[in-house]
């Protein structure tokens, strides 16, 4: 896995549902390289840190290998790399090989793997359809959030390197699909998951929705 390219934004403004609000979702690559820091990506627009930024959401990785694929599906969006609100694009990144609970090497950085992204409005407004939500969720490469334990900067062809790892039951792509596939009722598994203390508690609070709603569903 290499870095193919490093993004950050600068605050916009958007409307949405008739009122403005600002957004850092307009990521665009810089030459520079992007310094990780231990709550949010130094220079990068963090504007609502109630659900972005913050210790286990220090920075978005994205993969390169399926760009293509969504410009097929979505040709009118404005295409630039940081698409997807990502800090970094990641060639050869798989959400189906990647840990809750990994560390990475990746450059001067240490980074741990945290959560996957849960995707909101402001992914739809990027890419100019609201549409962009479901065919998101219905697919496993959902980004990979970290946590940041030894800050340092990041620049185009950096490589990751595994350092250590903690666990193999739960890679990202199970926890995001534990998350919103409705065809999974395995409420033991989802109790294991929430086992993991390398899960970010968002997530976690993420899949205790999940257990009321199968609770409700086997109960029917």
């Amino acid at each position: 896995m290499k870095v193919i390219s490093t993004n950050i934004s600068e605050a916009k403004a958007i409307l949405w549902k008739g009122k403005e609000e600002l957004t850092g979702i307009f990521k665009k690559p810089v030459d520079t390289g992007i310094y990780l820091g231990n709550t949010d990506v130094v220079h990068d627009a963090v504007v609502d840190r109630k659900y972005h930024g913050g210790v286990d959401k220090a920075c978005y990785l994205f993969t390169a290998n399926i760009y293509d694929e969504w410009k097929a599906q979505f040709p009118e969006a404005e295409w630039s790399l940081g698409m997807f609100g990502e800090n970094l694009t990641i060639a050869d990144l798989d959400e189906r090989k990647i840990y809750i609970g990994d560390q990475y090497q990746i450059g001067e950085a240490l980074v741990e793997v945290s959560e996957p992204r849960e995707p909101c409005y402001k992914l739809g407004i990027r890419f100019g359809t609201q549409a962009v939500l479901k065919s998101f969720i219905n697919q496993p490469h959902c980004g990979v959030y970290v946590r940041v334990l030894r800050p340092g900067k990041v620049v185009t062809g950096d490589e990751l390197v595994l350092i250590k790892r903690v666990q193999e039951e739960f890679t990202m792509a199970r926890i995001y699909w534990l998350r919103y596939n409705a065809e999974i009722t395995d409420v033991p598994e989802v109790n294991r998951a929430l086992d993991l203390d390398t899960l970010a508690s968002s997530a976690k609070r993420g899949l205790t929705k999940r257990l009321t709603f199968m609770d409700r569903l086997l109960n029917i």
